[in-house]
Protein backbone atom coordinates (compact mmCIF):
# COMPACT_ATOMS: atom_id res chain seq x y z
CA UNK A 1 0.00 0.00 0.00
CA UNK A 2 1.22 3.66 -0.86
CA UNK A 3 1.55 5.55 2.34
CA UNK A 4 1.01 9.30 2.82
CA UNK A 5 4.60 9.99 2.56
CA UNK A 6 5.61 8.11 -0.59
CA UNK A 7 2.33 10.15 -2.16
CA UNK A 8 3.69 13.59 -0.88
CA UNK A 9 6.16 12.88 -3.29
CA UNK A 10 4.02 13.63 -6.03
CA UNK A 11 3.44 16.95 -5.29
CA UNK A 12 0.56 19.03 -4.66
CA UNK A 13 -3.55 17.35 -4.37
CA UNK A 14 -4.32 18.91 -7.50
CA UNK A 15 -0.80 18.01 -8.91
CA UNK A 16 -1.81 13.95 -7.98
CA UNK A 17 -5.22 14.28 -9.07
CA UNK A 18 -3.94 16.09 -12.65
CA UNK A 19 -0.90 12.95 -13.14
CA UNK A 20 -3.99 10.17 -11.92
CA UNK A 21 -6.85 11.84 -14.40
CA UNK A 22 -4.41 12.03 -17.22
CA UNK A 23 -3.29 8.83 -16.79
CA UNK A 24 -6.77 7.18 -17.18
CA UNK A 25 -7.08 9.33 -20.28
CA UNK A 26 -4.47 8.43 -21.84
CA UNK A 27 -5.10 4.57 -20.72
CA UNK A 28 -8.31 5.07 -22.64
CA UNK A 29 -6.79 6.40 -26.12
CA UNK A 30 -4.26 3.74 -26.08
CA UNK A 31 -6.30 1.07 -25.04
CA UNK A 32 -9.42 1.43 -26.75
CA UNK A 33 -8.50 0.56 -30.51
CA UNK A 34 -6.73 -2.56 -29.30
CA UNK A 35 -10.30 -3.24 -27.84
CA UNK A 36 -12.61 -2.29 -30.27
CA UNK A 37 -10.74 -4.35 -32.83
CA UNK A 38 -11.23 -7.40 -30.46
CA UNK A 39 -14.74 -6.86 -30.13
CA UNK A 40 -14.99 -6.33 -33.86
CA UNK A 41 -13.02 -9.76 -34.72
CA UNK A 42 -15.26 -11.26 -31.87
CA UNK A 43 -18.32 -9.93 -33.52
CA UNK A 44 -19.88 -8.51 -30.19
CA UNK A 45 -21.59 -6.13 -31.28
CA UNK A 46 -24.55 -4.33 -30.10
CA UNK A 47 -28.46 -5.36 -29.99
CA UNK A 48 -30.67 -2.90 -31.45
CA UNK A 49 -34.45 -2.61 -30.08
CA UNK A 50 -37.02 -3.01 -32.42
CA UNK A 51 -39.41 0.07 -31.12
CA UNK A 52 -35.84 2.50 -30.95
CA UNK A 53 -35.62 5.39 -33.89
CA UNK A 54 -35.77 4.15 -37.13
CA UNK A 55 -31.87 5.95 -37.63
CA UNK A 56 -30.58 3.74 -35.23
CA UNK A 57 -30.50 0.93 -36.82
CA UNK A 58 -27.85 1.59 -38.83
CA UNK A 59 -25.79 1.18 -35.42
CA UNK A 60 -26.25 -2.26 -35.09
CA UNK A 61 -23.32 -4.50 -34.59
CA UNK A 62 -21.12 -1.30 -33.32
CA UNK A 63 -18.94 -2.95 -30.91
CA UNK A 64 -20.01 -2.44 -27.14
CA UNK A 65 -18.88 -3.12 -23.73
CA UNK A 66 -16.66 -0.34 -24.02
CA UNK A 67 -17.20 0.19 -20.06
CA UNK A 68 -14.41 -2.12 -19.65
CA UNK A 69 -11.81 -0.07 -20.89
CA UNK A 70 -13.26 2.97 -18.76
CA UNK A 71 -13.63 0.86 -15.76
CA UNK A 72 -9.74 -0.45 -16.44
CA UNK A 73 -8.36 2.78 -17.47
CA UNK A 74 -9.78 4.43 -13.69
CA UNK A 75 -8.72 1.47 -11.78
CA UNK A 76 -5.10 1.06 -12.71
CA UNK A 77 -4.29 4.92 -12.07
CA UNK A 78 -6.14 4.78 -8.90
CA UNK A 79 -4.69 1.72 -7.11
CA UNK A 80 -1.59 3.24 -7.75
CA UNK A 81 -1.67 6.65 -6.22
CA UNK A 82 -4.13 6.05 -3.54
CA UNK A 83 -3.53 5.31 -0.20
CA UNK A 84 -7.00 3.28 -0.43
CA UNK A 85 -9.17 4.77 2.80
CA UNK A 86 -12.57 3.64 3.07
CA UNK A 87 -14.33 6.34 1.68
CA UNK A 88 -12.72 5.92 -1.91
CA UNK A 89 -12.52 2.26 -1.01
CA UNK A 90 -16.03 2.20 -1.09
CA UNK A 91 -17.07 3.96 -4.03
CA UNK A 92 -14.24 1.98 -6.32
CA UNK A 93 -16.20 -1.36 -4.87
CA UNK A 94 -19.53 0.18 -5.64
CA UNK A 95 -18.20 1.36 -9.41
CA UNK A 96 -16.69 -2.43 -9.99
CA UNK A 97 -19.76 -4.15 -8.81
CA UNK A 98 -22.10 -1.87 -10.86
CA UNK A 99 -20.03 -2.81 -13.78
CA UNK A 100 -20.14 -6.13 -13.02
CA UNK A 101 -23.99 -6.27 -12.84
CA UNK A 102 -23.60 -4.30 -16.24
CA UNK A 103 -21.16 -6.72 -17.65
CA UNK A 104 -23.76 -10.14 -16.64
CA UNK A 105 -26.52 -7.60 -18.26
CA UNK A 106 -24.44 -6.74 -21.63
CA UNK A 107 -23.36 -10.65 -22.06
CA UNK A 108 -26.53 -12.23 -21.82
CA UNK A 109 -27.81 -9.60 -25.04
CA UNK A 110 -24.83 -10.60 -26.90
CA UNK A 111 -25.07 -14.27 -26.60
CA UNK A 112 -29.09 -14.12 -26.73
CA UNK A 113 -28.33 -11.41 -29.84
CA UNK A 114 -31.33 -9.61 -27.78
CA UNK A 115 -31.56 -6.11 -26.71
CA UNK A 116 -32.63 -7.56 -22.97
CA UNK A 117 -30.48 -8.84 -20.93
CA UNK A 118 -30.97 -9.72 -16.97
CA UNK A 119 -34.06 -9.98 -15.30
CA UNK A 120 -35.29 -7.15 -13.55
CA UNK A 121 -35.57 -9.39 -10.32
CA UNK A 122 -31.90 -10.27 -10.67
CA UNK A 123 -30.67 -6.89 -11.49
CA UNK A 124 -33.23 -5.83 -8.23
CA UNK A 125 -31.21 -7.94 -6.09
CA UNK A 126 -27.69 -6.95 -7.19
CA UNK A 127 -28.67 -3.17 -6.69
CA UNK A 128 -29.72 -4.09 -3.16
CA UNK A 129 -26.62 -6.09 -2.31
CA UNK A 130 -24.63 -3.04 -3.70
CA UNK A 131 -26.50 -0.47 -1.72
CA UNK A 132 -25.94 -2.79 1.68
CA UNK A 133 -22.46 -3.01 0.84
CA UNK A 134 -22.00 0.37 0.58
CA UNK A 135 -24.17 1.73 3.58
CA UNK A 136 -22.10 -0.94 6.05
CA UNK A 137 -18.59 0.41 4.59
CA UNK A 138 -20.05 4.20 5.09
CA UNK A 139 -21.21 3.46 8.44
CA UNK A 140 -18.98 1.21 10.08
CA UNK A 141 -15.80 1.88 8.60
CA UNK A 142 -15.74 5.58 7.10
CA UNK A 143 -17.68 7.06 10.36
CA UNK A 144 -20.65 8.36 8.81
CA UNK A 145 -23.74 8.96 10.20
CA UNK A 146 -27.10 7.46 9.42
CA UNK A 147 -28.07 11.10 8.40
CA UNK A 148 -28.29 12.98 5.10
CA UNK A 149 -27.30 16.22 4.77
CA UNK A 150 -30.16 19.16 3.29
CA UNK A 151 -27.52 21.67 1.71
CA UNK A 152 -27.35 24.15 0.98
CA UNK A 153 -28.64 24.22 4.44
CA UNK A 154 -27.10 23.06 7.60
CA UNK A 155 -29.53 20.83 8.56
CA UNK A 156 -29.69 17.34 8.66
CA UNK A 157 -32.27 14.45 8.57
CA UNK A 158 -31.48 11.05 10.96
CA UNK A 159 -32.76 8.07 8.51
CA UNK A 160 -31.78 6.01 11.43
CA UNK A 161 -32.62 2.02 9.63
CA UNK A 162 -33.90 3.82 6.99
CA UNK A 163 -30.51 5.16 5.75
CA UNK A 164 -29.89 1.71 4.45
CA UNK A 165 -33.08 1.74 2.41
CA UNK A 166 -32.23 6.00 0.82
CA UNK A 167 -29.07 4.55 -0.28
CA UNK A 168 -30.67 1.66 -2.53
CA UNK A 169 -32.90 4.46 -3.53
CA UNK A 170 -29.69 6.79 -4.76
CA UNK A 171 -27.60 3.71 -5.90
CA UNK A 172 -30.04 2.43 -8.04
CA UNK A 173 -31.97 5.49 -9.29
CA UNK A 174 -28.58 6.56 -10.35
CA UNK A 175 -27.42 3.51 -12.28
CA UNK A 176 -30.92 3.14 -14.09
CA UNK A 177 -30.55 7.19 -14.95
CA UNK A 178 -26.96 6.93 -16.51
CA UNK A 179 -28.42 3.86 -18.26
CA UNK A 180 -31.26 5.51 -19.88
CA UNK A 181 -29.03 8.45 -20.65
CA UNK A 182 -26.73 6.50 -22.85
CA UNK A 183 -29.08 6.65 -25.88
CA UNK A 184 -26.96 8.70 -27.95
CA UNK A 185 -23.18 8.94 -28.60
CA UNK A 186 -21.16 10.28 -26.67
CA UNK A 187 -24.23 11.26 -24.48
CA UNK A 188 -23.54 9.05 -21.11
CA UNK A 189 -19.91 9.63 -21.14
CA UNK A 190 -20.13 13.20 -21.38
CA UNK A 191 -22.67 14.18 -18.74
CA UNK A 192 -20.99 11.95 -16.26
CA UNK A 193 -17.77 13.29 -16.98
CA UNK A 194 -19.20 16.77 -16.00
CA UNK A 195 -20.51 15.43 -12.90
CA UNK A 196 -17.48 13.75 -12.22
CA UNK A 197 -15.44 16.72 -13.03
CA UNK A 198 -18.16 18.61 -10.20
CA UNK A 199 -17.28 16.02 -7.66
CA UNK A 200 -13.30 16.40 -8.53
CA UNK A 201 -14.55 20.47 -6.94
CA UNK A 202 -16.18 19.21 -4.40
CA UNK A 203 -13.98 16.76 -2.47
CA UNK A 204 -10.85 19.31 -3.36
CA UNK A 205 -12.51 21.84 -1.52
CA UNK A 206 -13.32 19.41 1.62
CA UNK A 207 -9.51 19.68 2.21
CA UNK A 208 -9.90 16.00 3.79
CA UNK A 209 -11.09 13.28 1.06
CA UNK A 210 -7.87 13.36 -0.97
CA UNK A 211 -8.30 9.70 -2.33
CA UNK A 212 -12.08 11.00 -3.31
CA UNK A 213 -10.53 13.44 -5.75
CA UNK A 214 -8.47 10.61 -7.15
CA UNK A 215 -11.79 8.41 -7.51
CA UNK A 216 -13.33 11.57 -8.94
CA UNK A 217 -10.66 12.51 -11.33
CA UNK A 218 -9.85 8.83 -12.68
CA UNK A 219 -13.09 8.68 -13.48
CA UNK A 220 -13.53 12.01 -15.52
CA UNK A 221 -10.48 11.19 -16.91
CA UNK A 222 -11.50 7.91 -18.36
CA UNK A 223 -14.77 8.88 -19.31
CA UNK A 224 -13.23 12.06 -21.50
CA UNK A 225 -10.97 9.50 -23.15
CA UNK A 226 -13.49 6.78 -23.93
CA UNK A 227 -15.27 10.06 -25.64
CA UNK A 228 -13.03 9.78 -28.54
CA UNK A 229 -14.15 6.63 -29.88
CA UNK A 230 -17.96 7.07 -28.54
CA UNK A 231 -18.19 10.85 -30.27
CA UNK A 232 -20.77 10.57 -32.96
CA UNK A 233 -20.58 8.47 -34.85
CA UNK A 234 -19.22 6.27 -32.30
CA UNK A 235 -16.91 3.01 -33.09
CA UNK A 236 -17.97 2.01 -29.41
CA UNK A 237 -20.68 1.59 -26.85
CA UNK A 238 -20.34 2.14 -23.35
CA UNK A 239 -22.55 -0.72 -23.01
CA UNK A 240 -24.48 -1.30 -19.75
CA UNK A 241 -21.02 -2.26 -18.73
CA UNK A 242 -19.89 1.32 -18.62
CA UNK A 243 -22.91 2.71 -17.47
CA UNK A 244 -24.06 0.71 -14.49
CA UNK A 245 -20.34 1.61 -13.54
CA UNK A 246 -20.30 5.22 -13.95
CA UNK A 247 -23.97 5.21 -12.26
CA UNK A 248 -22.30 3.39 -9.33
CA UNK A 249 -19.61 5.43 -9.11
CA UNK A 250 -21.54 9.00 -8.85
CA UNK A 251 -23.99 7.49 -6.26
CA UNK A 252 -20.70 5.84 -4.03
CA UNK A 253 -19.63 9.93 -4.27
CA UNK A 254 -23.02 10.94 -3.50
CA UNK A 255 -23.10 8.62 -0.90
CA UNK A 256 -19.36 9.51 1.01
CA UNK A 257 -19.63 12.90 0.38
CA UNK A 258 -23.10 13.13 1.88
CA UNK A 259 -24.42 14.59 -1.17
CA UNK A 260 -27.05 12.18 -1.97
CA UNK A 261 -29.43 15.31 -2.01
CA UNK A 262 -27.43 18.15 -3.75
CA UNK A 263 -27.19 14.85 -6.81
CA UNK A 264 -30.06 16.23 -7.76
CA UNK A 265 -29.04 19.22 -8.80
CA UNK A 266 -25.26 18.08 -9.96
CA UNK A 267 -26.87 15.24 -12.13
CA UNK A 268 -29.67 16.76 -13.41
CA UNK A 269 -29.52 15.76 -16.75
CA UNK A 270 -29.87 12.36 -15.52
CA UNK A 271 -32.77 13.22 -13.36
CA UNK A 272 -34.74 14.81 -16.14
CA UNK A 273 -33.81 12.10 -18.79
CA UNK A 274 -35.64 9.23 -15.88
CA UNK A 275 -38.20 11.76 -15.31
CA UNK A 276 -39.61 11.89 -18.60
CA UNK A 277 -40.07 8.05 -19.16
CA UNK A 278 -41.14 7.97 -15.68
CA UNK A 279 -44.15 10.96 -17.22
CA UNK A 280 -44.31 9.22 -20.21
CA UNK A 281 -45.42 5.97 -18.92
CA UNK A 282 -47.36 7.42 -16.01
CA UNK A 283 -49.54 9.91 -19.13
CA UNK A 284 -49.83 6.56 -20.99
CA UNK A 285 -51.19 4.35 -18.16
CA UNK A 286 -53.76 6.56 -16.61
CA UNK A 287 -54.61 9.07 -19.59
CA UNK A 288 -53.53 6.60 -22.59
CA UNK A 289 -51.26 9.96 -24.19
CA UNK A 290 -48.12 9.78 -24.81
CA UNK A 291 -46.27 13.13 -23.39
CA UNK A 292 -43.38 12.95 -25.55
CA UNK A 293 -43.08 11.78 -29.21
CA UNK A 294 -40.85 8.68 -27.22
CA UNK A 295 -38.76 8.65 -24.00
CA UNK A 296 -36.57 9.12 -22.53
CA UNK A 297 -36.33 12.65 -23.65
CA UNK A 298 -33.33 12.39 -26.19
CA UNK A 299 -35.28 10.32 -28.75
CA UNK A 300 -38.07 12.98 -28.66
CA UNK A 301 -35.46 15.27 -29.97
CA UNK A 302 -34.71 13.17 -32.03
CA UNK A 303 -38.18 12.47 -33.90
CA UNK A 304 -38.07 16.52 -33.82
CA UNK A 305 -35.21 16.27 -36.47
CA UNK A 306 -32.20 17.29 -34.49
CA UNK A 307 -29.54 16.02 -35.31
CA UNK A 308 -27.16 13.84 -32.73
CA UNK A 309 -24.49 15.94 -32.22
CA UNK A 310 -27.05 19.13 -31.85
CA UNK A 311 -28.78 17.01 -28.60
CA UNK A 312 -25.62 15.66 -27.22
CA UNK A 313 -23.73 19.43 -27.32
CA UNK A 314 -26.90 20.56 -25.69
CA UNK A 315 -27.30 18.43 -23.18
CA UNK A 316 -23.55 18.73 -22.62
CA UNK A 317 -24.73 22.49 -21.76
CA UNK A 318 -27.39 21.45 -19.23
CA UNK A 319 -25.17 19.35 -17.53
CA UNK A 320 -22.58 21.39 -17.04
CA UNK A 321 -25.34 24.37 -15.81
CA UNK A 322 -26.47 21.96 -13.34
CA UNK A 323 -22.85 21.15 -12.41
CA UNK A 324 -21.08 24.41 -11.69
CA UNK A 325 -25.00 25.40 -9.63
CA UNK A 326 -24.49 21.73 -7.65
CA UNK A 327 -20.93 22.72 -6.86
CA UNK A 328 -21.63 26.91 -6.03
CA UNK A 329 -24.54 25.35 -3.17
CA UNK A 330 -22.30 22.78 -2.19
CA UNK A 331 -19.22 25.47 -1.80
CA UNK A 332 -21.35 28.20 0.05
CA UNK A 333 -23.08 25.77 2.29
CA UNK A 334 -22.19 26.66 6.31
CA UNK A 335 -20.39 22.85 6.90
CA UNK A 336 -17.94 24.15 3.91
CA UNK A 337 -17.22 27.52 5.00
CA UNK A 338 -16.67 26.75 8.47
CA UNK A 339 -14.67 24.23 7.54
CA UNK A 340 -12.09 26.92 5.68
CA UNK A 341 -9.55 28.36 7.84
CA UNK A 342 -9.65 32.32 9.04
CA UNK A 343 -7.54 34.29 7.22
CA UNK A 344 -4.20 34.88 9.17
CA UNK A 345 -4.09 38.37 9.81
CA UNK A 346 0.00 40.11 10.28
CA UNK A 347 1.58 40.89 13.86
CA UNK A 348 4.99 42.28 12.62
CA UNK A 349 5.94 45.22 14.20
CA UNK A 350 7.28 48.14 12.07
CA UNK A 351 10.81 47.67 11.73
CA UNK A 352 11.77 50.77 13.88
CA UNK A 353 9.79 48.85 16.59
CA UNK A 354 6.19 50.78 18.11
CA UNK A 355 5.66 54.30 18.17
CA UNK A 356 4.98 55.82 21.58
CA UNK A 357 2.70 58.66 22.63
CA UNK A 358 3.18 61.83 23.82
Amino acid sequence: MITAGVIRGFGSEAGRVLISSSAAMLMCLFLSPRFISFLRDRSLGQNIREEGPEGHKVKAGTPTMGGIIIVLAFAVPFLCLSTRDWKSMGVFGATILCALLGFADDYIKIVKKRSLGLRGRTKLVGQVLISVGLWWIATHKAGMHNSVALLPFSAHIDLGPFYIVFIYIVVAGTTNAVNLTDGLDGLAAGCAAIALLAYVGITFVTKADHDLELVSGCLCGSCIGFLWFNAFPASVFMGDTGSFALGGAIAGLAVMTNTEILLIVIGGIFVIEALSVLIQVFSFRVWHKRVFKMAPIHHHFELEAWSETKIMLRFWIVAAACGAIGFTLYQISPAVRASKPAPVTSTRQPPNGPTSQK
